[in-house]
């Protein structure tokens, strides 16, 4: 056989052709992917949400090899290495996630993101490929010139997007975000080196535009799995801050440095076994480190751990508009009485954040649609149901959680 065939429960078979893009999928730095979650927390909502990174990343690669027929059809000129390369590129854009998403972004590892790591990641393949992705790189770093290529990876139109909203859809039960990706990508053309959508597609787009912005405020930013990832951060930070203050922790092989040590972009630069013990990191080492330190001395640690186990997770009150220090301190003095803390102490036992999200960007990479009489114009300035204004009016949601007692 010239090729494997994985059954996917959205897209149906998928084939992967044998050779570079087949050993890809087969290397443990992929299928590591299948040992995260690509929603998190949000399982803890929505109780068929346990797909995994691994299979949003093959359903990516489905949409692209949809894409490049689709390009193909209509007269645009790819070549074989091309097709290739950012087949390969768009299997390998989400390995620098973390356990839990972004939860490790932003907690034991600062001034990084996955995107980062992400490259790192596939440099170090590139070496054990003997140079095989080095052109898969250079579209993921939009260093190549045919700009649509990482158009393609990368924009408010490309296939992660296109696949994420459906995958996240089915597995959810939210119907809202049930786009129409097939439909889409038929609609997709090339202009100016540029990656378009025939104005035939616009109704399309329209759907995707609403549907995603319904699907950040139904699943990716609900309440509930904010306050979940919440109670993760402030466990991980609690269990960093004992760590670090010479109380000896349960840690796994791979998750004692991020513990132990504060990480930063520098020692994945200069310390080639941290990116091999991140790359050994999953959700897994997660768990485990909550099981032990559920039973672990310090009342604040055990406390949060046993919550995140039993889902007893923060109550959260959210508000259009910023809470006030007066109402927040309020609070905190309430739930420092009853659980006879101090006030750096009861910290642990809250957060106050800020969310926004747009529907559409009008400064980032714009969705380009092509007229029936061959012009290039912005959405935004062509839709009939969607004006400007709504299109790039951005959403700002005040989230308060604090722990819960009874």
């Amino acid at each position: 056989m010239n090729n494997k065939i994985i059954n996917d429960p959205v897209f149906g078979f998928i084939r992967i052709p044998k050779g570079l893009l087949y050993d890809l999928v087969s290397h443990p730095t992929l299928f590591r992917l299948s040992r995260i979650k690509q929603l998190g927390l949000a399982n803890m909502v929505f109780p068929g949400a346990q797909h995994t990174r691994f299979q949003h990343s093959i359903g990516a690669y489905h949409l692209m090899t949809l894409a490049i027929r689709t390009l193909e059809r209509k007269g645009i000129f790819i070549f074989d290495s091309e097709k290739e390369a950012v087949c390969a590129a768009i299997l390998l854009h989400d390995i620098g996630h973390g356990p839990f998403s972004h939860v490790l972004e932003n907690t034991l590892i600062k001034g990084l993101t996955h995107e980062d790591i992400s490259l790192m990641m596939m440099k170090k393949l590139n070496k054990e490929f003997h140079g095989a992705l080095s052109l898969a790189i250079e579209i993921f770093e939009d260093k190549y010139p045919k700009t649509f290529l990482h158009q393609l990876l990368s924009s408010q139109l490309d296939v992660d997007r296109l696949d994420y909203l459906r995958r996240d859809s089915f597995f959810t039960g939210v119907s809202e975000g049930n786009i129409g990706s097939s439909r889409i990508i038929d609609m997709f053309n090339v202009v100016n080196d540029d990656l378009v959508v025939e104005q035939k597609g616009i109704y399309s787009i329209e759907n995707y535009l609403v549907s995603r912005r319904l699907m950040y405020w139904q699943v990716y930013l609900h309440k509930t799995a904010i306050a979940a990832e919440q109670v993760l951060i402030n466990a991980l930070n609690r269990a960093k801050y004992l760590a670090t203050h010479g109380q000896s922790l349960f840690t796994t092989p791979s998750l004692h440095d991020f513990i132990y040590k504060d990480i930063t972009s520098n020692d994945f630069i200069y310390q080639p076994d941290i990116l091999e013990k991140y790359i050994m990191l999953d959700d897994y080492d997660i768990w485990s480190c909550l099981k032990a330190w559920a039973g672990n001395p310090d009342i604040i640690l055990s406390t949060l751990s046993n919550n995140m186990l039993n889902r007893n997770i923060f109550k959260v009150e959210v508000s259009d508009t910023p809470f006030s220090e007066e109402y927040i301190q309020q609070k905190k003095d309430e739930l420092r009485k009853k659980l006879s803390l101090n006030e750096m102490e009861i910290e642990y036992f809250f957060a106050n954040n800020e969310f926004g999200k747009d529907m559409y960007d009008i400064t980032d990479n714009k969705i380009e649609i092509l007229t029936k009489d061959g012009n290039i114009v912005d959405i935004s300035q062509l839709s009939d149901m969607l004006n400007i204004e709504t299109l790039s009016k951005h959403v700002r949601k005040y989230f308060f959680c604090y722990h819960r007692t009874k």
